[in-house]
């Protein structure tokens, strides 16, 4: 345990860094729109009620949605703006994350120096007509410094908020605190959840009770205590910037992106070893969702990640036919570059495809050998899978080739999932071919007779911008079809196990050393 706290400090200064920065910056950004909105609501009765439905729907959205929301958005803008400007801007990772945290902190702001001044003494509005203040004086003279300690309690409300919902960030590219947390849920390492999650509301902790002071010194006008924390917590922002500042290194790094799976984790490892053993700079961006990561591959946000030909045949081709592999392969190769000007360098040599598994003991007592048999318990079986499977066009073809009606179906982290068919909450899983769990648990893998699930070969893609580049290819090569599937269900294993488990890149130098992979 005490090897994985020191492993997880020292990427401590970056993920702090990063988390401080975004939660200042969206803070304050909520703080320029929410206060000037709050008072034109305040001058506009007609406004009030479609700014504050604004602001409380915004909360209404799930944090995690309305960061992804946000991507898809910047990526246009982003296209816009090279075609008209000819620049374009990164959508990945901290314009979203700060666009997203920014509407959510704007509610407690809003709402609370709308009722503060809204409830204040008409009395003391009328003796400040009285003595002829315009009404500009009388907000900064009277209103303001009235509701001050009301507005400060809204203040740091959105600070916590912020500050927790930042660590959601994750998903989109933006490097935070929740690095920790959601690699600890996928590779099961509870102390490295607990150590994001500790520090987070440390973080969160600290900023309320400074906040907190300053509330203090408003309320009782003792400039001490305002100015005091306030200039604690701006150094708190300049030494955090300047650690993140100091990890981040010299020189513009390759970027390594990966999903959010365990294979994954490993994979962007063992390439970006591969390209640091060549004297490159690297940032990896894990934990990010199928669709964020090739569309930042094919926008140049990302220099390399692994995909599977089945996804991007099914979910970004929208194709439902099932050709050969070789003629599979031919053909999104061609499209990549065609469409969406991505190279396809190689296969890596072994396939993690969708499979649907069950407990071996379950599925003897049941008779169930192949996704045939699944019919004969039409409306009787509970089926689990990961948070996309069934939304995936796979599912479809599943449902609609072997008539597949699930009694409940349920969407888990994929640790969990393995976890809920192990212990009897569903009885049918999505797991993936070349997951270690499926050993550990004593899984079957059922067959797929008709063929509805494409091959999933795992493959290495880098932006059109990135062909002609020798030190990449140069790392990358020596990994075209070098790792079969027992070696990649190993190294998977190693991460997966309960006991032993080793970190992500334990099982990438592991690889590595197993495959004979070598610097050229």
């Amino acid at each position: 345990m005490l090897e994985r706290i020191e492993a997880a400090y020292k990427l401590l200064p970056g993920y702090l860094g990063q988390h401080v920065m975004l939660s200042a910056c969206a803070l304050g950004l909520g703080l320029l729109i929410g206060l000037p909105l709050a008072v034109l609501a305040l001058r506009r009765p007609w406004l009030r009620w479609p700014v504050l439905a604004f602001a409380s729907l915004v909360q209404t959205i799930p944090s995690l949605a309305l960061l992804a929301l946000f991507y898809p958005i910047l990526l246009a803008l982003s296209a816009l703006a090279e075609r008209v400007l000819g620049a374009r801007f990164s959508a990945l990772g901290f314009w979203p994350s700060l666009l997203a945290l920014t509407l959510y902190s704007m509610l407690p702001i809003i709402r609370n120096v709308v009722t503060a001044i809204a409830n204040l003494d008409p009395d003391l509005i009328e003796a400040a007509n009285g003595v002829g203040m315009t009404t500009r004086q009388r907000l900064w003279r009277v209103e303001l410094p009235l509701a001050a300690p009301m507005i400060m309690a809204g203040v740091r409300t959105a600070a916590v908020w912020v500050i927790g919902a930042a660590t959601l960030s994750t998903p989109v590219g933006q490097t935070s605190l929740g690095n920790y947390i959601f690699a600890g849920l996928q590779v099961e390492d509870w102390t490295l959840v607990l150590f994001g999650c500790v520090v987070a509301a440390a973080l969160a902790l600290f900023t309320d009770q400074m906040l907190g002071v300053i509330e203090r010194g408003v309320a009782e006008r003792r400039r001490s205590l305002v100015f005091a924390p306030l200039a604690l917590l701006l150094a708190g922002i300049a030494f955090a910037t300047a650690a993140q500042l100091s990890a981040a290194g010299p020189g513009k790094p390759y970027l390594v992106g990966a999903k959010n799976f365990s294979e994954q984790y490993i994979l962007s490892r063992l390439i970006s070893d591969q390209l640091e053993k060549r004297g490159a700079d690297v940032t990896r961006k894990a934990g990010l969702g199928s669709a964020v990561a090739f569309r930042a591959l094919s926008q140049g946000e990302l220099d390399v990640y692994v995909d599977y030909s089945g996804t991007i045949w099914a979910n970004v081709m929208k194709r439902n036919d099932n050709p050969p592999r070789d003629q599979l392969l031919r053909e999104l190769t061609d499209w990549l570059a065609r469409e969406r000007h991505v190279q396809l360098v190689g296969k890596l040599g072994f396939e993690n495809a969708y499979a649907l598994a069950m407990r071996r003991d379950r599925a003897e007592r049941l008779g169930i050998r192949s996704i045939s048999d699944l019919a004969r318990h039409r409306g009787v079986l509970k089926y689990g899978g990961d948070f996309e499977f069934f939304a995936r066009p796979e599912w479809q073809a599943l449902q609609t080739q072997y008539d597949l009606v699930p009694s409940e179906r349920k969407q888990y982290q994929s640790t969990f999932m393995y976890k809920a068919v192990a212990d009897g909450e569903v009885d049918v899983i999505s797991a993936f071919s070349s997951d270690g769990r499926i050993a550990t648990y004593d899984l079957v893998v059922l067959d797929d007779p008709k063929q509805a699930i494409p091959p999933y070969d795992a493959v290495l893609l880098i932006p059109e911008s990135r062909a002609d580049d020798p030190l990449l290819l140069g790392a990358l090569r020596p990994l075209v079809d070098a790792i079969d599937i027992e070696h990649m269900r190993t190294a998977n294993l190693q991460v997966d196990r309960s006991e032993g488990k080793q970190s992500p890149a334990a099982a990438a130098a592991w690889l590595a050393r197993a495959i004979d992979l070598e610097v050229d």
